[in-house]
């Protein structure tokens, strides 16, 4: 019974850092997405956007950290599997 706790146990926390990753990439592409977006002005001489949108371009940040939270979590969880295991 012990050993059944321990493995859905397991399998949680892996689908908590897969979905922390999945989280990570999305944020990182709509900043990414922001960052093009707030750059083209400079290159279509066009008036740039307020500074806000240069806020959102932060979001690459935020969700580079957010997938590297999700990966750290997989990889912890993945070593307690195995220490448990042997």
């Amino acid at each position: 019974m012990s050993n059944e706790t321990q493995a859905n146990s397991a399998r949680n926390e892996s689908n908590t850092g897969d979905r922390l990753v999945r989280a990570g990439v999305i944020v990182f592409f709509v900043g990414a997405l922001a960052t093009l977006v707030t750059v083209a002005p400079l290159f279509l001489h066009t008036s740039p956007f307020p500074p806000i949108a240069y806020a959102v371009c932060m979001l690459m940040g935020v969700g580079f950290l957010i997938a590297g939270a999700g990966v750290v979590t997989s990889v912890r969880t993945q070593r307690r599997a195995q220490s448990a295991a042997g």
